[in-house]
């Protein structure tokens, strides 16, 4: 027992230092790369929709000027711009295009221009185009880096137009042009400065999210004694929380290292329905129900089953995950009014419960804020990020502090485990007190000249006797009442052979199918003896019963001794302490409630009521 709490201690103080060790090491990183670019005068580095002074139009819609400090938040299928060159947009050295989901065409007014993400279709049957081409018409997620030296003179010098056209292909809800396409001013480094000092703040706090998911709660869980399934779903909920926000981050850099576009697609798509699978995860983690729990499960095998599904349509050439994505969309709205409905019945009484689903409202008012900007297009925000962000701060704050007192309730119990010890060694040694076996070794000895079948028969029960004592030490965990009643008949006999006529024992025992501290009966019953019937002239009985009603078993010790006034405060001189050391211990282990009644001359009983278990009890 010392031993597992000293375990128990130093591994849970592990566990935060590392955590805090990992906090201060990762929030350091991200001081130095945020105030880096202040003291950095080499390069400047900038993002803007697009690179032109001129005019758009939506859709076929009417000329709109170009505000070159706000973003374009239309949204559209189609988008034409018609300007000049930006004077910033020529003092770089690179210009960045990064595209998502759209075609785009870049081309000079008179023609003897042009560049273009859209794929030329080979000259060959369709069965035998590569790989790449086979997703012709998915544009992917795309970086495109122009070099303003390569720049005809008189598009550099203004004296030419260039005309954009950007196309989004998908026949489903339309996207903001700012979301889909935009335009990085970079330096002689290129995307790699701007992917550092403008990506990476942003990805090392989810850096610092997956490492408490993959380390903090499901260990800091284990310490605590066991695997905690609830922890285990939060962290791998936090890890793939991080990885989706670190893939959105870098999503308009993920072309420098992966030269398909369908494949950064992909990734993308992807890292978001495995996040959502882990919310879901989550959220029947914190299910008691069985049924509801069973519902929960084929919810996720479901959705999990379709994610799998539409990864192979895109791995087979069949169809992206963008095209896909309508039918995904509206699956995770279902399943996700499943699961709610499914937390409101387990809510039902259950407080806990309810504020669980109570900490879920910011993400899903933004996740409907974010269905209906699709269509009335309210802004270029995207609503969820921030209802996530809101919702997971409030579960990491909840966890860490119940993970807090989850550990000071391991460490009360290790405490328990050691008074209930010190119990048990009390009660043993008081079992076995000096004038105890004085008593009856007397009586042995006697019994060998008187008769020498009995004494070894008392020579036996003495020694099992003796042995259960010894035995109760190694204890831990509540006995069957069978073993209990064995061992008061063992102390019971060697009182006989004491008392003889003077001590009459009766049995009642009705039922037997519960389990009981080991040692927990026979204070009641050495009390009995000695200080009720014992205390008698003409002695007297000690009847042991049990017996079992709807709620409890119920285990009765009763004798007609001398009995004592339990409203007059006892100045006998003897220690309580054993006494009281079985109450608790009968609490601590079972639940129990010890209740004494005594009359002065009538004698005592002593009441020990066991509640009987929930049956949905874990």
């Amino acid at each position: 027992m010392k031993m597992k709490s000293k375990i128990n201690k130093i591994l849970g103080g592990k566990v935060f230092t590392a955590a805090v060790i990992g906090f201060v090491f990762l929030s350091l990183v991200f001081l130095i790369v945020q105030c880096v670019p202040f003291f950095s005068t080499d390069f400047t580095n900038n993002k803007m929709n697009v690179m032109l002074e001129g005019k758009y139009s939506v859709d076929g819609g009417e000329w709109q000027s170009i505000d070159t400090q706000k973003s374009i938040d239309d949204h559209f299928h189609n988008i034409k711009v018609r300007g000049k060159l930006n004077e910033t947009a020529a003092s770089f050295e690179i210009l960045a295009i990064s595209s998502r989901d759209v075609w785009y065409t870049l081309r000079s007014a008179d023609g003897t221009y042009e560049i273009s993400n859209r794929r030329a279709l080979p000259d060959i049957p369709e069965e035998y185009f590569p790989p790449e081409s086979k997703l012709i018409n998915t544009p992917g997620f795309e970086v495109f880096e122009i070099s303003t030296e390569m720049l005809p003179e008189t598009i550099k010098s203004g004296k030419q137009d260039l005309i954009l056209e950007v196309n989004y292909p998908y026949n489903m809800a339309t996207q903001s042009f700012s979301s889909c396409f935009g335009v990085w001013l970079c330096e002689h480094d290129g995307l790699y400065n701007q992917l550092f000092f403008k990506s990476l703040p942003t990805v090392l706090p989810f850096v610092l999210v997956c490492f408490f998911g993959l380390f903090f709660f499901p260990v800091s869980g284990f310490v605590l004694g066991k695997i905690n399934y609830r922890y285990l779903c939060f962290g791998v909920l936090c890890f793939f929380w991080g990885l989706y926000m670190i893939v959105q981050s870098l999503a308009d850099f993920l072309n420098i290292w992966i030269n398909d576009t369908t494949i950064c697609l992909m990734v993308v798509r992807l890292t978001s329905y495995l996040f959502i699978t882990t919310i879901f995860l989550y959220l029947k983690s914190s299910m008691q129900k069985s049924a509801t729990r069973a519902v929960a499960n084929c919810i996720i095998a479901a959705f999990f089953l379709t994610v799998i599904g539409v990864t192979a349509l895109q791995l087979t050439y069949s169809s992206d995950l963008t095209t896909t994505s309508p039918g995904m969309f509206i699956l995770i709205a279902v399943c996700a009014v499943i699961m709610i409905v499914l937390l409101c019945i387990e809510t039902r009484g259950n407080r806990n419960a309810m504020l669980f689903l109570i900490s879920w409202i910011p993400l899903i008012l933004s996740l409907a804020l974010d269905i209906i900007d699709q269509y009335i297009h309210l802004s270029g925000s995207h609503f969820f990020n921030y209802g996530l962000a809101v919702t997971m701060a409030y579960q990491i704050v909840r966890l860490i502090f119940d993970l807090r007192t989850q550990y000071k309730e391991a460490i009360r119990y290790q405490q328990m485990q050691k008074e209930l010890y010190e119990a048990k060694v009390s009660i043993m040694v008081s079992q076995i007190r000096p004038h105890f076996m004085y008593n009856a070794l007397s009586s042995i000895a006697i019994l060998c000249k008187l008769d020498p079948d009995t004494a070894y028969k008392a020579t036996v029960a003495f020694s099992d006797y003796l042995r259960g004592n010894m035995d109760s030490l190694k204890q831990t965990t509540p006995v069957p009442f069978e073993k209990e009643l064995e061992h008061l008949k063992k102390y019971l006999y060697i009182e006989k052979l004491r008392f003889d006529d003077q001590l009459n024992i009766e049995y009642d025992i009705q039922t037997t199918d519960f389990k009981i501290p080991l040692l927990s009966i026979q204070p009641l019953v050495e009390n009995a003896v000695k200080h009720g019937v014992g205390m008698k002239e003409d002695g007297g009985t000690v009847k042991i019963s049990t017996r079992e009603t709807d709620t409890a078993y119920e285990v009765t010790v009763e004798d007609d001794g001398v009995g004592f006034d339990p409203n007059e405060k006892k100045e006998d001189g003897r220690s309580h302490v054993g006494m009281e050391n079985t109450k608790k211990r009968l609490r601590d282990m079972c639940n129990a409630e010890v209740i004494i009644t005594s009359a002065v001359g009538k004698g005592t009983t002593a009441k020990v009521i066991i509640p009987k278990k929930e049956e949905n009890d874990e």
